[in-house]
């Protein structure tokens, strides 16, 4: 094929166990080891319901019982805190509880701020709980934190354990705000105790977050670095207690008008989101933060990017459930952000991909230390549920050629060079100019396709030429393939394979692979209507099959033709099947259960599992060119085609032999047992108008019954 990939590549790719496959098919209602975790309105607590320890959020029956659990505590709670003030409680006046009812109700949408690594809860009932502790004093605060913890614990669907320790955190913090609260001289505050209260404000920031990083350091994870935008954000909902006592001496109906003002905080916290935004599942900020962060570099710093995409991560979602394969990556995004040095930015980008920003690197060699690095961290198998999981992943490098690029550029070239990674079976690989595929030749060959396919100009040159697949049994024509061909304006004709190696690493495949199905499916209408239904075949990447809409491209070009599903082939190859078996598994198991027939491309010139090939929905495999021009003069070429013939035969597959240009290899594969050949024997590629006119011409080859094999 040289449709939409290159020939006879290999990708010797290690093969890892039961527990890894790839794919991150986008649908509504898988979890996030299936999906893109960015929320896609922007909603700040919809994007970040989980809390820097990457637990899963809780649904069903366990949702059902740590709400069940949180609500007992908190009643045991209250309770026992009612009880130790005796009656004080029912002495409390009408602005208390109006306050607890506030503070209640706006800890439904509890705000979570982002730094680096982690992710922190900001409660904005603080606020009035704080504005208790001044006024009432610490256990009428506690009775109202407690179940304002409980009502966001739920709402954020977080584990028991993490709403208690949320809990202990902010009672602790009342309690030491109260203790410096209490050194003021009289019952009552004035404007001399300003001082005071903003001492006790700092008294909470201080036992909150000091308790939450304590935490961390003895669960064994790692504290953010930049919790500026939090500290603001804790800082002004606590100092905007006082001014609710002030209000509520006013008149309680003013007090309600503080909510305009704990809106204008969360606005604040959105707007910190939205600089370093982060991935619900693992805590760790997301794309856009990315981008921000390569910005906020400026011209001062030269910048590598890492693109790791883990190998056959599918697997565990197969085999062990999504709700594994979601605490399979949040484990990974621990091991990443574990040995990534703090100067430096771990990015979750979607589904099974992750990223690395170095800021600190002295060219190629420090950049791939740091994958070496990176890669030898993940080696190590991940314990999940008791079974030992082993991932590796794939490893594409960009380094910032100048100072000042944008984040694009770098995150396109990191996942070009790690797609190479993936085409050559190594892990790790480098984008640069230096390289024989980056060289100024191949990009201005690439720009100039790239402008050819989006101009789509009746005279572009990119042509396709159809060439017959003929049955050997009978001779009738069954089928043809679709090869693409481009007369550039000034270097002539541009052979398909080099088109095709200069294409497949970059987004500019996906344009070329559109317009050969386009083209295809249009000529198939054209050929049906024409009284002559055709099957022909197309070749589509490994890029294709791993961007999974290919199936929703083809069915679509299908209906707005009304072409039937049958009539189309597509080919793949065997280097675009090793690269990730799961993954493509998912997307041609999908255009299987279309009607499209699937064909292996150039088989015996890769690494096909045996068993791949047994749980694969493939129609057919085509025997690659360079057995088949050799098999009638060399006897291993020879054992090689009948070998593939026969193991065809076994599992219920056609076998096409490519490359058939003489009738001695003809008959040698008619003895063979091969069900059909291509080849310049019977005719050549042609343009799609003239191929009718060879149909006419056409009288099939039969060969003497005794020529073909019993079986």
């Amino acid at each position: 094929m040289d449709a939409a990939r290159p020939r006879n590549a290999t990708a010797n790719r290690r093969v890892a166990g039961p527990g890894h496959a790839g794919g991150e098919h986008v649908s509504a209602d898988l979890p996030d080891s299936a999906r893109d975790s960015t929320s896609p309105d922007g909603d700040l607590l919809r994007g970040d319901e989980r809390l820097s320890g990457g637990d899963r959020r809780l649904r069903g029956p366990k949702r059902r019982r740590a709400l069940l659990v949180t609500g007992m505590l908190a009643l045991v709670v209250d309770a026992a805190i009612v009880l130790r003030a005796g009656g004080s409680f029912g002495e409390l006046p009408a602005a208390y509880w109006l306050m607890a009812a506030l503070a209640v109700a706006v800890d439904a949408r509890p705000y979570v701020m982002a730094d680096r690594r982690a992710r922190s809860v900001i409660l904005p009932s603080i606020c009035f709980t704080f504005a208790t502790v001044l006024a009432w004093g610490f256990g009428a605060a506690l009775a109202v934190q407690v179940v304002a913890v409980a009502v966001a614990g739920a709402r954020l669907r977080q584990p028991v354990r993490r709403t208690v320790l949320l809990g202990v955190q902010h009672g602790v913090a009342l309690g030491v705000a109260a203790a410096v609260a209490s050194l003021r001289g009289g019952p009552t505050y004035d404007w001399d105790d300003a001082l005071l209260i903003v001492a006790a404000a700092g008294a909470w920031v201080v036992a909150r977050y000091g308790l939450a990083a304590m935490v961390a350091r003895a669960t064994g994870e790692r504290p953010g670095q930049r919790r500026g935008a939090g500290f603001l954000a804790t800082g002004a909902l606590l100092l905007l207690g006082p001014v609710v006592l002030a209000t509520a001496q006013v008149g309680l109906a003013f007090v309600p008008l503080v909510l305009l003002a704990l809106h204008a905080v969360h606005r604040m916290v959105r707007s910190a989101g939205d600089l370093e935004r982060v991935d619900a599942l693992t805590g760790l900020p997301d794309r856009r933060a990315l981008h921000a962060s390569v910005l906020s570099h400026g011209r001062g710093k030269r910048l590598a990017l890492l693109l790791l995409d883990l190998d056959r991560f599918r697997t565990v979602n197969d085999a062990l459930g999504h709700g594994v394969g979601d605490r399979l990556l949040v484990e990974v995004a621990r091991r990443l952000a574990a040995v990534v040095p703090s100067h430096d930015l771990v990015v979750r980008l979607g589904g099974d991909e992750f990223a690395v920003l170095a800021t600190r690197v002295d060219g190629a060699p420090g950049a791939r230390r740091i994958a070496h690095h990176l890669a030898e961290a993940l080696n190590r198998p991940f314990a999940l549920d008791g079974t030992p999981v082993d991932v590796t992943a794939s490893i594409g490098i960009a380094l910032q050629r100048e100072p000042g690029g944008d984040g694009a550029t770098l995150l396109r070239q990191a996942e070009t060079a790690m797609y190479d990674a993936k085409q050559r079976g190594d892990q790790i690989a480098v984008y640069g100019p230096d390289a024989a595929h980056h060289s100024p030749d191949r990009l201005t060959l690439l720009a100039d396709l790239r402008h050819a396919l989006r101009a789509d100009a009746p005279d572009d040159g990119i042509t396709l030429f159809y060439q017959p697949q003929i049955a050997i049994a009978t001779g009738e024509m069954v089928g043809v393939e679709a090869l693409l061909r481009w007369r550039h304006p000034e270097r002539g004709l541009v052979g398909p394979e080099e088109l095709i190696r200069v294409a497949e690493p970059t987004p500019v495949m996906r344009l070329l692979t559109g317009r050969v199905l386009h083209e295809v499916v249009a000529q198939l209408a054209e050929w049906r209507d024409a009284g002559r239904p055709i099957r022909a075949a197309v070749n589509v990447s490994a890029r294709d099959l791993h961007a999974g809409d290919i199936a929703d491209r083809v069915d679509e070009l299908l209906r707005r033709y009304a072409v039937p599903a049958d009539l189309l082939q597509l080919e793949i190859t065997e280097s675009a099947l090793m690269a990730d078996p799961h993954r493509v598994l998912n997307t041609i198991t999908r255009l299987d259960r279309m009607g499209i027939a699937i064909s292996l491309d150039d088989f015996g010139t890769g690494y096909s599992s045996l068993q791949h090939l047994r749980r694969l929905p493939l129609a057919e495999v085509k025997i690659d060119r360079s057995f088949v021009l050799g098999m009638a003069t060399d006897r291993g070429d020879a054992a090689i085609v009948r070998s593939v013939i026969d193991l065809a035969e076994a599992l219920g597959l056609r076998a096409v032999a490519e490359g058939v240009e003489d009738e001695r290899t003809w008959r040698l594969l008619a003895e063979a047992g091969c069900h059909a050949a291509q080849g310049w024997f019977h005719a050549r590629p042609m343009p799609a108008p003239e191929l009718l006119g060879w149909l006419s011409r056409y009288r099939p080859l039969r060969l003497p019954r005794a020529a073909l094999p019993s079986k």
